[in-house]
């Protein structure tokens, strides 16, 4: 029934590599017949954690070189060749926040921008948290942990300090999941 819609790849090439991404350009024909070419960032999968703690989120405040300003985020970060999700973001939350979760709930996964970008985020809610050590930041990593009321966090979002779209996102299936589980 879609099948007027599907473009078929018949090329890919490596346009640029960086640590974090590869940019490609794809080669495809669409469903009329025409050839058209698209670039295509590669990177692996990431993950966000929403760890929530006594009515509050526990967030990270850091600095965004795209948007040139600090951004409150959930931590978060990419995952490992080979590791899965779930241990991704296991990890990211105790590197990030020292935190380690009893109750981590896979809330879904996304991609980021599909006509961009050919990776996922997976998107966790931490439940049960106990603090059991520092930070662990990467080298190139400055990161300030903090707590904020979850009624905060949700009135405020697309406000300046709430700018990062996968966060509101985030968001989204954290509430979404709140209604499905409402006690």
């Amino acid at each position: 029934m879609n099948e007027n819609l599907i473009w078929n790849e018949k090329a890919r090439r490596e346009v640029f590599k960086t640590p974090v991404f590869t940019v490609t350009e794809r080669d495809s024909t669409g469903p009329d017949g025409q050839l058209g070419t698209y670039i295509v960032n590669e990177a692996n999968d990431w993950v966000i954690v929403i760890p929530e703690h006594d009515g509050k989120f526990l967030m990270v405040k850091q600095w965004r070189h795209g948007e040139k300003k600090l951004s409150i985020e959930f931590p978060g970060g990419v995952i490992e060749k080979g590791e899965k999700p779930e241990t991704g973001a296991a990890r990211e939350l105790k590197e990030e926040t020292g935190a380690e979760s009893k109750n981590l709930i896979h809330l879904g996964s996304l991609n980021p921008n599909p006509a961009l970008f050919a990776n996922h985020v997976h998107i966790y809610l931490a439940r049960e948290l106990s603090f059991t050590s520092e930070q662990h930041l990467d080298s190139d990593e400055f990161v300030n942990c903090m707590e904020l009321p979850v009624e905060e966090v949700l009135k405020n979002q697309a406000s300046e300090l709430y700018q990062h779209a996968l966060m509101s996102s985030a968001v989204g299936l954290y509430l979404t999941y709140k209604m499905q589980n409402a006690d």
